[in-house]
């Protein structure tokens, strides 16, 4: 997402990311790029990070007598980048992470796959008990460079309203 450039102070400018709850309409499908080429090194140290002790993630010789051939990209290492990719299109403004829920692994993704994502808006809602946000639901699908759908999942997030934004008060 473009993002919007507000003045700041004489001669100074900031990009401004992300969507207030106003902005999301059901339907609407936002594709996340850059895309991002997942290597073997990072994926080392996402499971070493997260101590994901299964060698199917970082031990070449034992994914060789897999199905699979060789070493899987670690899939909470998918899951996290497809919601990086999202964050300025969906949750930049965001008040808080509601739930995951749904996640669905349908294909393996290898170092030097690239992974690319897209979300679709699915719900959207004003919040009962907070009058400045809503509560917005999308779902994100990621693809490796062949089109082929890696993982999807849904997302709630708190969303604040127009005018009651953090950024826009921070002084920073």
């Amino acid at each position: 997402m473009a993002g919007t450039i507000v003045k700041v102070g004489d001669n100074r400018y900031r990009e401004r990311f992300g969507r207030y709850f106003e902005d999301f309409t059901v339907g609407d499908i936002y594709e996340h790029r850059p895309g991002r080429t997942l290597t073997e090194t990072e994926n080392t140290w996402f499971t070493l990070l997260t101590m994901n002790t299964h060698p199917l993630h970082f031990d070449a010789e034992y994914a060789r007598h897999t199905e699979f051939g060789r070493c899987l990209i670690c899939s909470p290492f998918t899951v996290a980048v497809m919601v990086g990719m999202s964050v300025s299109d969906i949750s930049q403004k965001a008040i808080a992470n509601l739930g995951w829920k749904e996640i669905k692994l349908t294909h393996p993704l290898f170092a030097g796959d690239t992974l690319t994502a897209e979300s679709e808006v699915l719900d959207k809602r004003e919040s009962r008990s907070r009058p400045n946000a809503g509560i917005v639901s999308v779902e994100t699908r990621g693809f490796n460079q062949d089109g082929v759908t890696v993982c999807t999942f849904e997302r709630t997030m708190l969303v604040p309203k127009k005018g009651y934004d953090v950024e826009e008060k921070a002084k920073y």
